[in-house]
């Protein structure tokens, strides 16, 4: 059985940083993508930022120049540290893992979310 647990989310005031950590666990062959995703009150779930492999992100248009994407291939970890952070990234944030599990094939994981309440 695989497990992703997220980390690091919370209250924090507008302008202000959060550093999310998500790490996998579980009979986990290999690891491809890993990302988060937000999804805000009222709307669809949209992704914030992707890591592969071979560490080359994208992010969503939205935060690109405040979020940054990292993973930790040795903990299988991914984390997001989020600065300068605005009320509209208000959210319950969501890891992601497109992984192999030993003897079952390739999926894509979720973990259970981390509510990020950004405060005006």
């Amino acid at each position: 059985q695989v497990q992703l647990v997220e980390s690091g989310g919370g209250l924090v005031q507008a302008g202000g940083s959060l550093r999310l950590s998500c790490a996998a666990s579980g009979s986990i062959f290999s690891i491809n993508a890993m990302g988060w995703y937000r999804q805000g009150s009222g709307k669809q779930r949209e992704l914030v930022a992707r890591i592969t492999s071979t560490l080359s992100t994208n992010y969503a248009d939205s935060v690109k120049g405040r979020f940054t994407i990292s993973r930790d291939n040795a903990k299988n970890t991914v984390y997001l540290q989020m600065n300068s952070l605005k009320t509209g990234g208000t959210a319950v944030y969501y890891c992601a893992s497109d992984l192999e599990v030993a003897g079952r094939g390739q999926a894509d994981y979720w973990g259970q979310g981390t509510q990020v309440t950004v405060a005006s």
